[in-house]
C-alpha cells in the first residue's frame, strides 16, 4: 500500500469510527486488527490514534479503548529500533506535543504516562519532568 493509500484508508476508518462520536468495542477490535496487521504501530498510526482519542475524549467509549490506546502507543515508543525499551528525547517531545495538542491530559493519556513510567527502562528529557509533575 502506498503512503497516500494508507493515509486515505486511515481517514476513511476514522470517519467510520467517529460517525457516532464514540469508539465501541467492535471498533476497538477493528482498529487492533488493522493497525497491528504488520505487527508494528508506526508514527502515522500513532498520530492517527491520538487524533481519534482527541475526538472522543471524555465520551462513553468502550472500556477496551483505553487499554488498546495505551498498548499501541507504548508499543510504538518502546519497540522501536533506535531506542528499544526507552522513551528517548525525540519520542518524549513528540508525545508531549500530541498530549498537549488539545490543551488537556485526559484519563486515557494519563494512563499512557503511568504505563510508560512502569514499563520503560528510561524516559529522557522533558517527558520525565512532565510525568513526575503530574504524578503519573
Amino acid at each position: 500500500m502506498t503512503e497516500s493509500t494508507t493515509e486515505n484508508s486511515l481517514q476513511e476508518l476514522a470517519a467510520s469510527i467517529l460517525e457516532d462520536g464514540v469508539i465501541d468495542a467492535e471498533e476497538v477490535e477493528s482498529l487492533r486488527q488493522r493497525l497491528y496487521a504488520d505487527g508494528l504501530i508506526d508514527r502515522r498510526e500513532a498520530d492517527f490514534l491520538f487524533d481519534l482519542n482527541d475526538a472522543v475524549s471524555g465520551r462513553a467509549n468502550a472500556p477496551s479503548w483505553q487499554p488498546f490506546f495505551v498498548e499501541a502507543i507504548a508499543d510504538h515508543l518502546l519497540q522501536d529500533e533506535q531506542s528499544p525499551g526507552e522513551v528517548d528525547e525525540a519520542e518524549g517531545n513528540w508525545l508531549i506535543s500530541r498530549i498537549e495538542g488539545d490543551g488537556e491530559y485526559d484519563a486515557v493519556e494519563r494512563a499512557l504516562l503511568a504505563h510508560l513510567k512502569e514499563k520503560a527502562t528510561t524516559i529522557h528529557g522533558a517527558l520525565r519532568f512532565k510525568i513526575d509533575l503530574l504524578g503519573s
